[in-house]
């Protein structure tokens, strides 16, 4: 009986269709490109937490590799490279008339709120400030893996804007670049302010039908203002899109979308960053030196735009504690990795010899890295499975606000549920060494998969499809099942000590 949930090839093309399912694709070496250096990027992923990679030229799509358990057709969480979609709306939004100067302030549009710490620099700060992280505001979001504080407050407070706003200034609005996702959130909610419409609406109509995207999730924030800073889910063909678009300085089929001159300067920015090699501009990242610009986001979410090469290429990426090969693998590798990969792989602007054994092994590395390894089966239950099926178990207050967690075994089956803030969540575990990917959670499905490591120990190994959360939970149990503690603990690093007691 199935177990009921508790809880939960070779015209170079001047731009890619409109369609992504109609993106042309090409072998590498018609356009110009080495199968055999594509391989080995490919390879690469496997062991730096590479979840997608799509690599187009000349408007053909050269390379697409998914990443066992992240399949084809599924949305990822592009963190901040939420920015540079923003970014791309408000320089359209420029090129309507519906905003008229980067020198305008940014207090003049939120007319008759009263924000706190007012001082003649707030009063100063303008567009331009938001756009190149110079805004001067009171902010803690290291560029490093170190908590974000002042981004998971902000999420966390009934008024983003107001959060934002309400931070005192620390320095003159221009003076240094500071990264800071609410400078990004506010440039969200000034599209709600000139479009009449939140940042998805105004891109489903403005940018993202254009492209061909259509399947799109945006969180937003109380107000229904959409994530600025970070909070966009795209398919990772639909990321490279938007490369195109960006590759071809804001132009669709002839028709400029962008303010002209926008794509120029993130193309070519100046200021500097922590990293003296990079620069920032209009929400985008630059190489120094390398005629590159690119959208970045935690984990690795990233589309390159390498114009002299007419290349783009999108990477997405996650923590894993179980990667193609069955190992742990994180996506901590240095941006000019890709970009080194990429450049030594286009050999020319014109069509290369065909290659049919590179080519071969490429998509033999593809096929590979799509298949899940197998990890150690689950082997029988104790008898003390039976004791806590079913169990719903109140956990003490912790940091994630988990307040409930119901493990179910049923012969063959197995399922767990958890519940936060009222919301639940739950699927299937996987008892057999590979994720069970039934079951869902509010932005993308479950995988999971568990073991008992002796009679009273159960590893649960779970994450949710494209939003780079890959966990560990270690349940040890007293004898009758009535309390347990548990250890947390993403790929990424983060731990915790939980602790439940069985409800009577």
């Amino acid at each position: 009986m199935r177990l009921l949930f508790v809880l939960f090839l070779t015209v170079l093309a001047m731009s890619a269709p409109a369609r992504a399912d109609e993106w042309p694709t090409s072998t590498p070496e018609a356009q110009g490109m080495s199968s055999l250096e594509l391989a080995a990027l490919v390879a690469y992923g496997v062991d730096n937490g590479f979840d997608s990679l799509v690599v187009a030229r000349h408007g053909h799509i050269v390379t697409e590799a998914y990443y066992a358990p992240f399949p084809a057709g599924a949305k990822h969480r592009i963190n901040s490279s939420t920015k540079a979609v923003v970014s791309t709306l408000i320089s359209i939004a420029f090129n309507e008339g519906l905003l008229k100067s980067v020198d305008q302030p940014v207090l003049d549009f939120f007319p008759g709120r009263t924000f706190a710490h007012m001082d003649d620099r707030k009063k100063a700060l303008t567009l331009r400030h938001l756009l190149d992280m110079t805004s001067g505001i009171s902010w803690d979001e290291p560029l490093t893996n170190k908590l974000p504080r002042s981004l998971f407050e902000m999420e966390r407070s009934p008024d983003w804007v107001q959060f934002v706003l309400d931070r005192p200034m620390v320095r003159d609005p221009g003076a240094e670049f500071e990264y800071n996702s609410g400078n990004a959130h506010l440039l969200s909610a000034i599209l709600t302010k000139v479009t009449g419409k939140n940042a998805l609406q105004y891109a489903r109509e403005k940018l993202f039908d254009p492209l061909g995207i259509d399947d799109v999730t945006w969180r937003g924030d109380p107000q229904h203002n959409s994530g600025g800073g970070a909070g966009l889910y795209l398919l990772p063909r639909d990321m490279a899109k938007l490369g195109t678009l960006w590759l071809h300085d804001g132009v669709l089929d002839g028709k400029r979308l962008m303010a002209e001159g926008w794509i120029d300067r993130a193309r070519h920015a100046t200021l500097a960053m922590p990293n003296p090699t990079l620069h920032y501009a209009n929400q985008f990242w630059s190489a120094a030196g390398l005629d590159i610009f690119m959208s970045v986001g935690f984990d690795r979410q990233l589309i390159y735009v390498m114009p002299k090469l007419d290349l783009v290429a999108s990477f997405t990426g996650s923590g894993r504690y179980s990667n193609a090969d069955g190992k742990l693998s994180l996506p901590y590798y240095s941006l000019f990795s890709p970009i080194d990969r990429l450049k030594t792989a286009a050999h020319s602007d014109r069509p290369l010899p065909e290659d049919p054994a590179a080519f071969a092994l490429l998509n033999d590395r593809i096929k590979r890295v799509g298949v899940e390894a197998r990890t150690e089966p689950a082997g029988p239950a104790p008898p003390l499975a039976a004791a806590i099926s079913g169990k719903v178990y109140r956990l003490a207050p912790n940091v994630l606000r988990l307040s409930s967690l119901t493990l179910s075994f049923d012969k063959d089956e197995a399922s767990f549920g958890f519940e936060a803030e009222g919301k639940r969540w739950g699927g299937l575990i996987g008892l057999d060494g590979y994720y069970s990917m039934v079951g869902n959670r509010e932005f993308g499905n479950n995988a999971a998969k568990g073991r008992w490591l002796d009679d009273k120990t159960y590893r649960l190994e779970m994450m949710t499809i494209g939003n780079h959360d890959d966990t560990q939970l270690l349940l040890t149990f007293d004898a009758d099942g009535h309390t347990f503690k548990a250890k947390l603990q993403t790929a990424t690093g983060f731990k915790l000590d939980l602790s439940g007691e069985a409800e009577k």
